[in-house]
């Protein structure tokens, strides 16, 4: 598999420099991510995305996973609002083509006005994931017609809850330019789960692990507190048996890309050196 990083670079493009790209590389990351604000899609110009490439064509990376921000839910009963969130993603599809982005991500969304990342009981019910795929089947047309790669985040507290429900949502869209992020913290939802990690990340991979070319790496431990509270840590310092999900993500896709991402600028270092030493000992070989 190969190692990638999220949140080393600005999230316009036209903006990268030099000195950005040769920090990525002292790191070893191969390739990277980022994310454009999804306003400003619309603003890109086909010349900006050709300098882009000429920019990057010396610099020994790839873009592994290209994204746009949006507050918007691809399920909200507004057609008004589907539509709008519609054109950003279209228009971002055409960008990620042109700067040949391995995946374009895409967010479902929330039915709660303070976040697409934030709780809503509507979220989970059966007849907003029929909307969902509603809406994606015309989005994923664009994207087999642009060559671009879908790949949707999927989290405990969005649409793309469970891991067979995600399953069953991409098999409904019936796209092979349709598919998910392998985010496996992003899947607990109790402490039972956190304290038998490696029997929850097999269903996981068990469930989405085909249809998932590219992973984010993290690690969760149960924070104190008198409600449950599963917080993100440094990759490896956590309770998430992350040898399984290099050994299970490789074996699927061994030049997929595993991005380590949502950590200070000065926390990448030991991740970097935590997963590369749990891959070396998992017999996963990073490239």
């Amino acid at each position: 598999m190969r190692l990638g990083i999220v949140g080393m670079l600005p999230g316009d493009f036209r903006t990268f420099q030099p000195e950005q790209m040769q920090a990525i590389r002292d790191l070893g990351f191969t390739g990277f991510g980022f994310h454009l604000n999804g306003d400003d899609v619309f603003t890109i110009t086909p010349a900006e995305c050709a300098a882009y490439r000429r920019f990057m064509a010396g610099e020994g990376l790839e873009l592994a996973q290209f994204a746009i921000t949006y507050n918007e839910s691809l399920f909200h009963p507004d057609k008004v609002v589907r539509e709008r969130v519609t054109a950003k993603i279209n228009r971002g599809t055409e960008i990620a083509a042109q700067l040949e982005a391995q995946a374009f991500l895409l967010r479902p969304g929330s039915l709660n006005p303070d976040g697409p990342w934030t709780p809503h009981r509507e979220n989970h019910r059966p007849e907003n994931a029929e909307l969902l795929v509603e809406t994606l089947r015309p989005i994923a047309r664009k994207a087999g017609l642009e060559g671009v790669v879908l790949a949707m985040e999927t989290h405990a507290l969005s649409i793309l809850d469970l891991p067979r429900k995600c399953r069953g949502i991409v098999e409904a869209v019936g796209s092979e330019y349709l598919r998910l992020i392998l985010d496996a913290v992003n899947h607990f939802q109790s402490m039972h789960q956190v304290y038998n990690s490696s029997e929850w990340v097999s269903h996981i991979f068990d469930e989405l692990g085909p249809l998932a070319p590219l992973a984010h790496i993290k690690d969760l431990k149960v924070a104190n507190g008198l409600v449950l509270h599963i917080d993100q840590t440094v990759p490896g310092e956590g309770e998430l048996d992350l040898a399984l999900v290099l050994q299970r993500f490789n074996a699927l896709h061994p030049d997929g890309y595993g991005l380590i991402e949502h950590l200070p600028l000065e926390q990448i270092p030991q991740a970097v050196a935590n997963v590369r030493r749990i891959a070396a000992a998992a017999g996963v070989a990073i490239h």
